[in-house]
């Protein structure tokens, strides 16, 4: 089973099997101004092993959409939280008790620290914004799958490519959001399934999974209700600025 970081990851690769069955892709127009968003996502997996076993896995997080910029924060419950501060304590301890001329390992969790991916020269680039230690961490393209980054900001922005989304024929499934309409797509028994909402350009919902129900993978896009007006990436006055290669061994 992949990691559960990575589950938009496969489901885009999911979409991108496909070959195309309606009219060859066209340049998507969302707009001049796609909208501003501040989202809650919702991410689920099931997966049957070989050994018979199987397993569930769900997240969430929150994203804010602003032009150029995209905002990503894992949503972490408070159990979750007091766990890590409990292993925080020990790594502490931990190191107090490490030789003088020892040469302490810093420690750094892409997942949980909020992801912030800019566009740039028409190209996207990524860092993370360690608020605790008031760091940012910039990642190399060279480094870009090892923090589940695909490199696309169309990606990042929509969630889905918007050009690929029109390549999937509109499904009957009556959708139950006014403006949003889902499109379907199957081959060899896996299929694939977004509801996109045409005005916010985004999807709503993301399902791949297979007849056999050996996998099955979701994603609930909701959008809130109203905007963030303190936009964190205006807020980093004071951080240092770092590379990830400080934190490799």
């Amino acid at each position: 089973m992949k990691p559960v970081s990575n589950l938009l990851a496969v489901l885009l690769t999911s979409a991108m099997a496909f070959p195309a069955q309606a009219a060859p892709a066209v340049p998507v127009a969302p707009g001049n101004n796609p909208p501003d968003l501040d989202l809650n996502i919702q991410y689920y997996s099931k997966v049957l092993t070989a050994e018979g076993v199987t397993r569930e896995a769900r997240y969430e997080e929150k994203m804010l959409r602003r032009p150029g910029h995209v905002w990503v924060t894992r949503v972490l419950p408070k159990n979750a939280v007091e766990a890590h501060d409990d292993d925080s304590k020990i790594v502490s301890k931990n190191k107090a008790a490490l030789p003088v001329n020892a040469t302490e390992h810093k420690h750094f969790n892409h997942v949980v620290i909020p992801r912030h991916v800019i566009l740039e020269n028409n190209k996207a680039r990524v860092e993370y914004v360690d608020a605790h230690s008031k760091d940012i961490v910039a990642i190399p393209p060279s480094e870009y799958e090892n923090v589940n980054f695909d490199g696309s900001w169309d990606n990042a922005f929509y969630l889905l490519d918007p050009k690929l989304v029109k390549t999937m024929p509109y499904s009957a499934q009556v959708s139950p959001v006014p403006g949003a309409r889902w499109r379907e797509r199957e081959k060899n028994g896996v299929y694939q399934r977004v509801l996109w909402d045409e005005q916010k350009q985004i999807p709503l919902v993301i399902e791949s999974g297979d007849k056999a129900a050996t996998f099955y993978r979701r994603v609930d896009v909701k959008p809130l209700a109203g905007l963030t007006r303190e936009l964190p990436w205006l807020n980093l006055k004071g951080y240092a600025q770092k590379e990830y290669s400080d934190f490799l061994d």
